[in-house]
């Protein structure tokens, strides 16, 4: 299959999950700085900045400081983890086979294609707030039942028509996008600084340091750890010579700038509005603090920012379905991921009465898998000094990756028991009278400073660099040797990209 195919802007990409071949590799690092930008520069920043100051009582200092490691730290390791996609020329949890099994993977895969689907349904829901508004702002048209339904429809109608397209589209339309509604969110945000309750500001509060670090894990929860397990893929494309450190730059870069700017303006806002951290409809709550005339560029660029995350977010989703055995295209697969979105749309609009609660909740219950996952694979990157292309696409006996029933113990074992240890310390609420779970230990020192995500991340890396010291087929596929099921007279079961 000739380059030109699969990366020529404003065509259908064909390829699926099969690694790319060194062939077909073009571009350079900085195609993760625009890709990064281009998924951090929606609005959503905004109510995650309010929320260190309205929930958390921090000033703007500490909000700031929180917002740069937070989110800084959050991508330079999605960089760091999309080395695997450099090295290994396929997607993130295609990958993940060789480090969970063929059969073992399907939990992380299904795990991350739930969280794809959270973030596309908070994307679709908030830009058709975006859309509604604007219509009222430009037409004096008001919202209804069925407006809100077609605004669902035109949103996902553009997110499918660039997701569909695939990964020389969506890398083009990253870059030059970034330019157009960057710049409309910078006249918003110059703006929006000129409303800001300064003396509110300069005199606020000193916030306790454990409020700090439950900020860094909040910001990082709500921006990088979500996109973690997704890195691998638009780093795939990228030839295998570039530096693993440029990407690893290019990525905190390339999303830090973007979150940093949004997260501190939340953090003014909120200093004279607080109800912007809970306001059920984000969208319209920062639009009443801006005359109508600005009105609509800052709803254009709300609906710009945030299509820009979400054609990532459904292409990398599509990838997901098709490693957890959809067997079908990836176009097509593309399509399903779009219809669950809408219908998650429908309920957060039309049904559901908080929107931020649930969304929250939602991340803070699926960082838990998610965070045992990146340590499991970050430990395997380190070690690891190759992907076999062919056995990443066999899922059957016959695959390089089988090991023991198609699971790799040492990683299942080491997943799994991050997971139960981090639920201990978690508690997901959409308030304090709302409580959807809650571990034993969630109001412990480290429950209540917000390190149940790093006790996860850890444990999970320690325990798998611990028993796949262990793991006997662990160690014969990383010295290059066929596991011994391999000899098993099975015939391979070859999947469908």
């Amino acid at each position: 299959m000739a380059a030109s195919e699969n990366e020529r802007v404003g065509t259908v990409e064909t390829r699926g999950i099969e690694p790319v071949p060194d062939a077909e590799r073009r571009g350079r690092a900085n195609q993760m700085f625009w890709t990064w930008f281009a998924a951090n520069i929606s609005i959503l920043g905004l109510p995650l900045g309010a929320a260190l100051v309205s929930f958390r009582g921090l000033n703007i200092w500490q909000a700031a400081v929180v917002a740069i490691l937070g989110s800084f730290g959050s991508f330079a390791l999605v960089g760091a983890l999309s080395i695997a996609g450099k090295r290994g020329g396929a997607p993130a949890l295609t990958l993940s086979r060789a480090v969970f099994g063929v059969r073992g993977n399907a939990g992380p895969t299904l795990v991350t294609w739930l969280s794809r689907l959270g973030w596309e349904t908070i994307n679709t829901t908030t830009a058709a707030f975006a859309l509604l508004a604007l219509l009222d702002a430009a037409f004096g048209i008001r919202r209804n039942t069925v407006l809100t339904v077609v605004c669902l429809l035109v949103f996902i109608g553009c997110t499918l028509l660039i997701s569909g397209l695939g990964h020389a589209t969506i890398m083009w339309i990253n870059r030059w996008a970034s330019y157009l509604f960057g710049l409309l969110n910078l006249v918003v945000i110059a703006f929006l600084a000129t409303t800001v309750d300064w003396d509110k500001v300069f005199h606020a509060q000193v916030g306790p340091v454990s409020s700090m670090v439950v900020g860094v894990g909040m910001i990082a929860a709500g921006t990088g750890i979500g996109w973690a397990n997704t890195g691998a893929d638009y780093a795939r494309y990228l030839p295998r010579r570039i530096p693993g450190g440029r990407l690893v730059a290019a990525s905190a870069f390339g999303a830090g700038i973007p979150l940093v700017v949004l997260i501190s303006l939340g953090s003014l806002l909120a200093a004279g509005e607080p109800s912007l951290a809970s306001a059920s409809d984000p969208v319209s709550a920062i639009n009443t603090m801006l005359p109508s005339w600005m009105s609509i560029p800052y709803l254009i660029a709300a609906f710009g920012g945030l299509l820009l995350s979400n054609h990532l977010s459904v292409y990398s989703a599509g990838l997901t379905m098709i490693t957890l055995g959809i067997r079908v295209r990836r176009t097509l697969a593309v399509g399903l991921d779009v219809v669950v979105t809408f219908a998650g749309g429908i309920y957060f609009i039309l049904i559901a009465k908080d929107f931020y609660g649930p969304f929250i909740t939602f991340l803070t219950l699926l960082a838990v898998p998610i965070n045992a996952w990146v340590g499991v694979f970050a430990v395997d990157l380190i070690l690891r000094r190759s992907y076999d292309g062919a056995a990443l696409m066999d899922v059957g006996r016959s695959s390089r990756y089988w090991f023991r029933g198609g699971i790799a113990w040492a990683a299942m074992i080491a997943w799994a028991a991050a997971i139960v240890v981090g639920l201990l310390f978690t508690e997901a609420s959409t308030s304090a009278t709302d409580v959807w779970f809650s571990g034993p230990l969630a109001h412990s020192w480290i429950g209540s400073n917000g390190l149940g995500w790093v006790v996860t991340l850890l444990l999970a890396a320690a325990v798998y660099a611990v028993l796949r010291r262990f793991d006997g087929t662990v160690r014969d596929e990383a010295s290059g040797q066929a596991p011994q099921q391999q000899v098993l007279p099975a015939p391979a079961a070859q999947e469908l990209s």
